[in-house]
């Protein structure tokens, strides 16, 4: 018996057959908006109950429980906003109970808000509560101050698929998730996020979860990130460089996360984990750092998160990881739980050191990334 996805039931807003050729016809009689790439990509994963039990765009209720309390307004945990911005003057052209076709750059239909609800908000509020500090620098922040003064909210149906010339192999639905985890047979599965490539420190806290669960889903996030983030093609193919490699075949499963970064940190990691129970996930590896950017969070904060609420709230166990390093003494790879040495016998990289080697075409030690994987992102660097 497969976990429930958030709130009970898996949500799915995609119209097919009749019901979406008959809305596609209405939808050239009906407003329009044009969406960034961004904003469609929530619509779709709306629809398609990746952020299940939202069905569209938060009303204003929703939005302030959430904001403020870490809820929605039927009492459901929830952590991040998912709303969609406009201006002043594109709102004051709608009119709520009205339908509004959802568009890309060009006019193509995609979906259908229909609009329950048009409201003002704080944006200075939301920065400070959802990602503790109102300062530009941060790149959740500075998104937040670039959306439309005004949100809308109402439900979303799914008229079109954005289409994708990567990975589409990996560009699995929930359902599709679910019913291969079926297949496969597993009961306990646990969920991996990252925007980073693979590196040794993740093989081990990888490897440490799967003794204790019956699948690994790798779930590598390809979605919007920040710019001196390593390119998500380069990304990928790290992980497909080692999956073969060190992973047993019938116990692992890569799907994308298509969601972009907020780089929301404790709030982020609850959300990320909702998302993985919504995939099929038991339980979900919360790291170092988890979704945080600059010095915004504290080390482990993502994982303390998790205790304001009742394990029952979120329904996904999170696996709350120490920082992970190479140990010479020990000869492995290890942590602080497991370690006795000193620092002077760990080898450790931050990412943004990993970068600035990788940019300069050297490999990082081998101990921490395994050169085929390095070569990868040199490649990608090089971009």
């Amino acid at each position: 018996m497969l976990i429930e996805a958030h709130g009970g039931k898996l949500i799915n807003r995609v119209l097919e057959g009749k019901e979406r050729e008959d809305l596609l016809e209405k939808a050239v009689e009906m407003p329009q908006l044009k969406l960034s790439l961004r904003d469609l990509t929530e619509a779709e994963n709306i629809a398609i109950g990746l952020y299940s039990p939202l069905e569209g765009f938060m009303t204003e209720a929703d939005y302030i429980k959430v904001v403020e309390d870490m809820y929605l307004s039927n009492g459901l945990a929830w952590t991040i906003p998912v709303v969609l911005g406009v201006s002043k003057e594109e709102a004051e052209d709608l009119e709520v109970g009205q339908d509004v076709a959802l568009t890309d750059s060009e006019g193509t239909v995609y979906a259908v808000l229909h609009l329950a609800d048009k409201y003002e908000y704080d944006q200075e509020k939301e920065a400070e509560l959802v990602y503790k500090t109102t300062e530009t620098e941060h790149p959740g922040v500075v998104k937040v101050y670039e959306r439309g003064d005004v949100l809308l909210g109402g439900k979303i149906s799914l008229l079109r698929r954005i289409e994708h010339k990567l990975f589409n192999e990996y560009r699995l639905d929930p359902k599709d998730v679910r019913e291969l985890i079926k297949e496969k047979g597993w009961k306990r599965v646990v969920g991996f996020q990252t925007r980073n490539p693979i590196h040794r420190a993740h093989e081990y806290i990888q490897k440490c979860a799967l003794e204790i669960c019956d699948g690994l889903l790798l779930t590598p996030l390809v979605g919007e990130t920040k710019g001196t983030d390593v390119p998500v093609e380069y990304r990928i193919e790290s992980y497909e460089v080692v999956m073969n490699k060190i992973y047993p075949q019938n116990r692992t499963g890569l799907a994308v996360f298509p969601a972009a970064m907020r780089y929301a940190g404790p709030r982020e990691a609850v959300f990320h984990a909702l998302c993985r129970k919504n995939y099929g996930c038991t339980h979900f590896i919360v790291g170092r750092d988890h979704a945080g950017v600059g010095d915004y969070y504290g080390t482990y904060e993502a994982q303390e998160m998790f205790d304001n609420f009742k394990p029952e709230e979120i329904g996904i166990e999170p696996l709350r990881f120490d920082h992970a390093f190479y140990c010479k003494e020990c000869e492995s790879m290890a942590t602080a739980k497991t370690c006795p040495h000193g620092q002077e016998d760990h080898i450790f990289l931050s990412g943004t050191k990993v970068r600035g080697l990788l940019r300069d075409g050297k490999r990082p030690p081998k101990e921490m990334t395994r050169p085929e994987v390095a070569d990868v992102l040199i490649r990608g660097m090089a971009k």
